[in-house]
């Protein structure tokens, strides 16, 4: 685990903050912190233009109240059970509604069957009337085909398995199929009407050919221990895919966990409400094709190898993956990704839970919004540690660390490939000095940044209304701790930025709360304890440096304009600064490249050396 920031503030408001391990904080501390947006949806207030939307409809129960139901397993509960016996290479059954043929075994009426024994190479196939609420009851039983599926619903309304208490069940599907048109079965266990799995015993599924579960229409997992391995992907349905309980296992070559319908928008969502899950793939961990929602779940992703591994161009190795929106409520979320460990090609919100990735890429990305209102977000190793077109942090502890820009408004990707087209083809575009349309707004919380890029990075602007954030910035002058291409507000919080000094730059002067800003003549040592100290001898702040620096901002709500500020390094004066008083430059640099002068990326940027 690394170390972070060591930060104390000492403040008149008696403010106390200590920061040290893997974002710690004292919860008393921030409760005089107020903030401008709660997981309920309150409206996020903003002196920018480009003020971060949020519309009240990013959390878990909202979006679910505009999906289609969460289907149940209770076909068939009440009826009488009969009883179907595997003896290797047939079966037998008194029920009116079940036929032999061989290895084959069909039921061809609703009701609850149980199913026990071992079935050497078969098949268990429902084709009921299209109305009919079906109940497998499987009782240690082993079903085993060579030719396709080992348990295949052709035709029913409702079919549930139910996992007996006790039992040790296991299906396994051919290595190929007789049958591979576009519609016919494609997974060990298939399903072409509802699907739902309960009981407490344990199902293994083996999916040899493609799929290890799957439904064309919805697959609900109410309990049970299953453990699924598949050629492709591991657990699919079509509509809807939700766990309410049980432990689930997964390693599968393709997707873990996917919901695909992409054309009703109230299909196609993933929806983790309890239990526990544990997914290895190979592409990516969770797909949805609308909504991801994890609930109360704990959660553990492995995809792509982890983060460690590089993905194909044409490839995709997402921890978590939705179309629309993606929404942790509570539960904890683990994960290790190839890709980005939280991807949304809209909306990702976090009002609650505990959340910790690491990532060959984003650590947590959104082509829209970004909002981080409540729940913890560790991220230990990304590229970029959050990326969102408009990114909100109104409450929870952030701790992120990133070989480029922790926290990065700005273009999505397809975006940057079109402007820069523009840009080459007729010199429009965004460019490193022009100001786009995003913004990073901070209205609570606790932030802790370890960054090898900008530490704080906007190509539109910064809005800081509250909350504690440490940014222990780059050491290489291309580079800035804070960076932004419009404004640079600050209006309340306590904000600590120190890396290189080159591209370094501070809130406007015009900002409600004053800020002081130092520039260095030479860097000062990772490892040395820096203090900031008033005139009078009070220690604003101190802290711990995990990064050589040579530029240092603080801003807290005890800071007055014309201050005098010294910078004491391991007990020596480095330089005095007046709080309030540096020049503003022209915004050169740009978000996230290097400019051709001091305080390039904000208009609050260059201060003569001291």
């Amino acid at each position: 685990m690394r170390r972070t920031p060591l930060f104390l503030i000492a403040s008149t408001a008696t403010l106390g903050l200590v920061l040290t391990g893997c974002a710690a904080t004292d919860e008393s501390a921030t409760d005089d912190v107020s903030t401008g947006s709660t997981a309920s949806g309150d409206e996020v207030s903003s002196d920018s233009d480009d003020s971060a939307s949020y519309d009240g409809d990013a959390t878990v129960e909202e979006i679910m109240a505009d999906n289609e139901d969460v289907g149940d397993t209770d076909a068939a509960a009440d009826a009488e059970v009969v009883d179907i016996t595997l003896d290797g290479g047939t079966a037998s059954s008194d029920a009116e509604g079940v036929e032999v043929d061989g290895s084959t075994v069909t039921i061809t009426q609703e009701g609850a069957y149980r199913i026990s024994g071992t079935l050497d190479d078969g098949q268990i196939v429902v084709a009921a009337p299209e109305d009919a609420q079906v109940r497998l009851i499987l009782d240690d039983a082993d079903i085993t085909s060579s030719t396709g599926s080992a348990i295949s619903v052709e035709e029913a309304d409702d079919v549930v398995i139910e996992l007996a208490d006790g039992s040790d069940n296991h299906v396994a599907d051919a290595e190929s199929y007789a049958d591979t048109g576009e519609d016919a079965p494609n997974a060990a266990i298939y399903s072409t009407a509802d699907l739902g799995i309960t009981g407490t015993g344990a199902l293994t599924v083996e999916g040899n050919a493609n799929d290890g579960i799957t439904s064309k229409d919805g697959l609900v997992i109410d309990s049970g221990d299953i453990t699924v391995t598949a050629v492709d992907d591991g657990v699919r349905g079509k509509d809807q895919l939700v766990v309410l309980d049980g432990t689930l296992t997964v390693t599968a070559g393709g997707d873990g966990l996917k919901a695909d319908n992409e054309d009703d928008a109230d299909r196609g969502y993933v929806y983790l409400a309890g239990g526990t899950v544990d997914v290895t793939a190979g592409a990516d961990g969770i797909d949805a094709a609308q909504d991801a929602l994890v609930d109360g779940a704990t959660v553990t992703v492995v995809a792509g190898g982890g983060h460690e591994e590089t993905v194909a161009d044409d490839a995709s190795a997402k921890g978590v993956k939705a179309g629309i929106a993606l929404v942790i409520g509570s539960g904890t979320v683990t994960v290790d990704a190839a890709d980005d460990a939280l991807h949304s090609d809209g909306l990702v919100a976090v009002p609650g839970g505990d959340v910790t990735v690491a990532s060959g890429d984003d650590g947590v990305h959104a082509d829209g919004n970004l909002n981080l209102e409540g729940g913890n977000v560790t991220v230990t190793a990304s590229y970029e540690g959050l990326e969102g077109s408009d990114i909100l942090i109104a409450d929870g502890d952030i701790d992120l660390t990133s070989t480029d820009d922790a926290i990065n408004a700005a273009l999505t990707a397809d975006d940057a490939v079109e402007q820069q087209a523009r840009a080459d083809g007729s010199g429009g575009g965004y460019g490193t000095e022009e100001v786009g349309d995003f913004s990073f707004i901070v209205t609570g919380g606790t932030i802790l940044v370890d960054a090898e890029g900008d530490g704080l990075d906007s190509n539109g602007s910064i809005d800081i209304q509250g909350g504690e954030i440490v940014v222990a910035g780059p050491t290489t002058d291309g580079e800035a701790p804070m960076d932004a291409n419009g404004t640079f507000t600050i209006s309340g919080g306590d904000l600590l930025a120190y890396g290189s000094s080159g591209m370094a730059s501070a809130p406007d002067l015009d900002s409600e709360q004053v800020s002081v800003f130092f520039l260095l003549d030479a860097a000062q040592a990772s490892g040395s304890t820096a203090e900031l100290v008033a005139s009078d001898g009070t220690v604003l702040a101190t802290f711990d440096a995990t990064r050589d620096f040579q530029s240092v901002v603080w801003s807290g709500d005890d800071l007055t304009e014309g201050d005098e500020v010294t910078l004491v390094v391991d007990g020596t004066e480095v330089a005095t600064a007046t709080a309030g008083d540096y020049e503003e430059g022209e915004a050169t640099g740009g978000a996230g490249g290097p400019g051709e002068m001091p305080g390039g990326g904000a208009p609050g940027g260059e201060m003569p050396q001291v």
